[in-house]
């Protein structure tokens, strides 16, 4: 049985994780931190644009600020030709 993550990372997805900045909703001064994380696809992030979607309709805390980190966890090894000399003896 193959994991979801797993056929979602087979698929293009990548680890996204998001910083999420919002403002309390009785003191607007105080800034609290929430933090997302789930699979999604660069650079268009859909399942995040539909979280934050949800997060300004449904949440009290008017969003700040967001800033997203993303890395995909399967992706082609990179090949390198290394110039020097290896002595074996």
């Amino acid at each position: 049985m193959v994991s979801n993550e797993f056929q979602l990372q087979m698929q293009g997805f990548g680890l996204t994780t998001a910083e999420i900045h919002y403002r309390l909703p009785d003191y607007r001064d105080l800034l609290q931190l929430f933090i997302w994380q789930e699979y999604d696809i660069a650079p268009d992030f859909p399942t995040l644009k539909h979280f934050l979607e949800f997060w300004e309709r449904e949440i009290e805390g008017p969003l700040h600020s967001v800033r997203v980190a993303h890395h995909r966890l399967i992706q082609p090894s990179e090949w390198r030709a290394v110039d020097g000399v290896i002595t074996l003896q």
